[in-house]
């Protein structure tokens, strides 16, 4: 999904569709949130988030879930003022040697 401001590209947000087994239920995924810095603060990021909320609801999915690393403070800040909440009980685990 990409944003613009007169017809230039200023923002992403790149999601797939994935499938809880603890639900039963389709899921919704935000892999990257990106606006350029000269456009931030404008309401893009908002924007393309609740692009990301309609579609869920749309889809029925049951959850929309993302990541943001620890040292993020401005994501992190931006997205519990939209009302996300972080969650305290999953570790994210990844193998880079195999």
């Amino acid at each position: 999904m990409i944003a613009e401001e007169d017809g230039i590209p200023v923002g992403f947000a790149v999601y797939f569709h994935n499938f809880s087994t603890f639900k039963g239920k389709a899921c919704l995924y935000l892999e990257d949130l990106f606006v350029l810095p000269e456009y931030r603060g404008k309401g893009y990021g908002k924007k393309l988030l609740m692009k990301m909320v309609e579609i869920a609801k749309e889809r029925r999915c049951e959850r929309f879930d993302w990541s943001v690393l620890k040292w993020n403070e401005p994501s992190i800040e931006f997205y519990k003022s939209l009302g996300a909440e972080p969650l305290d009980e999953w570790v994210t685990f990844r193998l880079t040697k195999y």
